[in-house]
Order: C-alpha cells, then structure tokens, then sequence
C-alpha cells in the first residue's frame, strides 16, 4: 500500500475533569522515530502508548504531543463529611453543656479537624483510560491522512511512470533510424576528411561505433524497471522501502554509466 509518511492530525475530548488535546505529525525518515511530549503525570501512559504507536507506523519521524488542561473547579472543590461534623457537634455541644463560659467555637477551626473535610480528588484511572482512547483515535486519523496523501502520490508517479514508458517506447522506435544516421554521419565525415581507408575496414570501425553507441539495453532496463515500480505501487504490504531501494539502484546504475 502506498502511504505517505507525511501528515498531520489533532484530537481533542472535553470531560467535567478537564479537557484532553492530542496532536500528531509525521515527516520523511528512513526510520521509525517516535517522540512523546506529554505531562509529568501521566508520563507513565508513555510505554503502552509507544507500542501502540509502533504496532501501526512502520517509518517516519513521529512527534506526538498530549496537552492535558485540568478543570479548576473539579479539582479545586471540596465536602465536608456529614458523619464527622455531626459527632463533632454533639461532642461540642456535650463540652459546652459542662463548661457554659466557654467561648463559642470558631468555624475555621472545625475546618482544620481532622477528617472534615474531604477533597474530591480526580478520578486518574479514568483520565488515563480516556488519554489512551484518544491517542488511538487521533493515531488513526494520522494512518488515514498518510493514507489519503499517499494515495494521491500514487497517481502522480504512476502518470510520471507512463510519461517515461512513453519516452522508451518512442525511443525504442526511433533506434534504427538513429543508429544509420550515426553510420551515415561517420561516412561523411571520413568523405570530408578525405581520407583512403578499405571500405571493410571502415564498415568494421562504423559497426564497432555503433555497438558501443547502441542503447537498446538500457531501453530495455529502463522499461523492466519501470514495471517493477508499478508493481510494487499495487502491493498491499508497506512499499516505501522497496522504492526506495529501487530509485537508489536505478541512479547509482545511471549514474556509474556516465
């Protein structure tokens, strides 16, 4: 399948807790190198998150970042326990029944006993489990995008491929009329120059030249290398590093014949 290693996708989910963004992109790169950025507290999601990552993307630089922005008021508020404050009660109340010049109790010191107050502290299980689901959707939404681009990639190499296979075909007809051309040149030259040569000696020298300018062999590499390409365009399996090895060997032969 031809999938482009470029692409970009952002998910965001809101929760009574807060609100959780996650935002990935990918760029070329021979490898997979993934890069977390994420906050101290759900740090530890990092490792599954990673396998998750690498189960999906076989090549490319993938940065991924989490942008976690807590709700003050959830985190923030606070309840007293009724249970507690009751006993306090009827114990105070039992104090002052005993000691009626006592001085009235300050509220901010029944505040401070111990037990009263309960602090309605965030769920994180649910935070991470929903951390996890939006990960993998936003995952997907890069797979699709590279999906869509490369599909659109496709196209345009494959136009480029039949725009090649044309120029081959042309020149593959072309050859013969180019190769006596090159022979009538030489004879014309030789003519020019006025030089006495035995005619089999020169039709030998003509038929030497143009072997080694004949380039029916590389018309017919270029052509089989062209199939292979547009084979491995149709296959199912991740193509990029068949490609590659393809456009790598076909310029390193192209350019040691120079």
């Amino acid at each position: 399948m031809t999938s482009s290693m470029t692409a970009f996708a952002r998910q965001q989910s809101e929760h009574e807790w807060g609100t959780l963004v996650w935002e990935i992109r990918s760029v070329n790169h021979r490898y997979l190198e993934p890069s977390f950025r994420m906050p101290d507290s759900l740090r530890h999601l990092e490792g599954p998150l990673r396998e998750q990552l690498r189960s999906s993307v076989q090549r490319g630089k993938v940065d991924a970042q989490l942008r976690f922005h807590p709700n003050a008021a959830a985190t923030n508020s606070i309840t007293i326990n009724e249970e507690v404050l009751k006993q306090l009660q009827i114990t105070t109340a039992q104090i002052v029944s005993r000691f009626p010049g006592s001085a009235p109790l300050n509220p901010l010191d029944v505040l401070r006993w111990p037990g009263l107050v309960v602090e309605n502290e965030q769920d994180t299980k649910i935070i991470e489990e929903k951390t996890q689901q939006l990960f993998a959707a936003t995952l997907q939404g890069l797979l699709q995008q590279r999906i869509r681009e490369g599909a659109q990639l496709k196209i345009l190499i494959e136009d480029r491929l039949q725009a090649v296979s044309n120029i081959v075909a042309t020149i593959r007809s072309e050859l013969p009329r180019i190769v006596s051309a090159q022979a009538d040149r030489i004879r014309n030259q030789f003519a020019e120059l006025q030089l006495q040569l035995d005619p089999q000696r020169l039709e030998q020298e003509i038929v030497l030249i143009t072997q080694k300018a004949d380039i029916h062999e590389e018309v017919d590499r270029l052509d089989t290398h062209v199939k292979e390409v547009l084979h491995t365009l149709n296959q199912k399996a991740a193509v990029g590093r068949r490609l590659d090895f393809l456009m790598r060997s076909e310029g390193t032969r192209l350019n040691s014949s120079h």
